[in-house]
C-alpha cells in the first residue's frame, strides 16, 4: 500500500493505492466544497491503474444536494515520473439537484505535493 497528498484545485488529497485499486479522498477540502458536505475522508475518484492511466468514477458534489454526489466516468494519463495524474469525463449537467439534458467535460487534475 502507499498513500501521496495531492493538490487538486486548491484541496489537498490524500491518493490511497493497494494492488490497481485508486482511491482519492479528501484531506483539506476547499471552502466551497465544505458547505456542500465535503468532509475529510471524503471520497473524490475510485477506481483502477491501468498501464499508464486511470479508469473509474469522480463525484461531483453540490451543497443544493448533500449527500447525493452525481457519478459519472472517467479516465487519462499518469505524467510526470508518476506526480500528475489527469482524468476526464462527461456528466449531465444538473442544476438545484435537476437535469437540465446539458452535458459538460470535466478535467480533474491531481498533482504530487508530499508524502501523508
Amino acid at each position: 500500500q502507499a498513500a501521496s497528498c495531492r493538490d487538486h484545485n486548491g484541496s489537498l488529497m490524500r491518493l490511497e493505492a493497494s494492488g490497481t485499486a485508486r482511491t482519492f479522498v479528501y484531506v483539506h477540502p476547499r471552502a466551497v466544497l465544505r458547505r456542500a458536505g465535503v468532509r475529510r475522508g471524503t471520497v473524490l475518484f475510485n477506481g483502477r491503474k491501468r498501464g499508464n492511466s486511470y479508469v473509474g468514477t469522480a463525484r461531483r458534489y453540490s451543497k443544493f444536494c448533500p449527500g447525493s454526489p452525481l457519478n459519472y466516468g472517467v479516465s487519462g494519463p499518469i505524467s510526470n515520473g508518476q506526480t500528475k495524474v489527469t482524468v476526464r469525463g462527461e456528466r449531465p449537467v444538473h442544476r438545484r439537484c435537476s437535469p437540465t439534458g446539458d452535458i459538460a467535460y470535466d478535467t480533474l487534475v491531481f498533482t504530487y505535493s508530499h508524502r501523508c
